[in-house]
């Protein structure tokens, strides 16, 4: 049985994911910052364990990474993030493009001895530079910064044993993107997993779209 952990799953694209994993028969390892009342995330069925995580938390990343043993990890998608409202920059580029590296890494030891080997972080367009010198605004700068710091870390994660990527979800109808989003919940979870099955040494350390093109830096 393959193994996915689904970093920041209680709701939208990650529950998404964890539905359409374990419905495929994987055993799903998924965190949410509120273990105690994961909400739709505990009504799931097949072989989800669910595990508590704030992801700027070290202890907590540290207790996550114990809790799995010596079990693989076939494929870590870190899905975690904030917009941002009422936070600072600093509190934004904490969650969205920090946490999510140093989460990665401390995992890395699970994902290299595992049969697959392969991770995600979830990025989005709005993080992508494309030669503009006006500011993205605090979440897409700090996708940016996210997408700056696994491009300097892309060869060395391959090195590592791992093949990984960033990837765009997709204008998703979920709280953040909003009812009139173009997809839903379900179209980006089986998009993000087709790219994921379709990860090879030809396509790691680029950025993706969920329907699998490639999406300018």
């Amino acid at each position: 049985m393959p193994t996915v952990a689904v970093i920041g799953a209680s709701r939208g694209i990650g529950l998404g994911l964890v539905e359409r994993y374990a419905d495929e028969g994987w055993r799903v390892h998924a965190t949410t910052r509120m273990p105690r009342d994961p909400g739709r995330l505990g009504e799931v069925a097949g072989e989800v364990r669910i595990h508590g995580l704030e992801v700027t938390d070290r202890a907590q990343r540290e207790a996550f990474r114990d809790a799995l043993g010596g079990e693989a990890i076939d494929v870590l998608i870190h899905n975690a993030g904030v917009y941002g409202d009422g936070m600072t920059a600093a509190e934004v580029n904490r969650v969205n493009a920090e946490a999510p590296i140093e989460t990665a890494e401390l995992l890395m030891d699970a994902v290299a001895r595992s049969a697959q080997r392969k991770i995600a972080l979830i990025t989005r367009t709005m993080g992508a530079r494309r030669g503009s010198r006006r500011g993205l605004g605090k979440y897409g700068d700090s996708k940016a910064a996210l997408n700056d710091r696994f491009r300097a870390r892309a060869d060395d994660w391959r090195r590592r044993g791992c093949l990984a990527v960033v990837i765009h979800p997709g204008w998703v109808r979920t709280d953040m993107g909003g009812r009139n989003a173009a997809i839903s919940v379900a179209e980006s979870a089986r998009g993000i997993q087709d790219v994921m099955a379709g990860l090879d040494e030809s396509r790691h350390g680029r950025f993706w779209n969920w329907d699998g093109r490639e999406h300018p830096w």
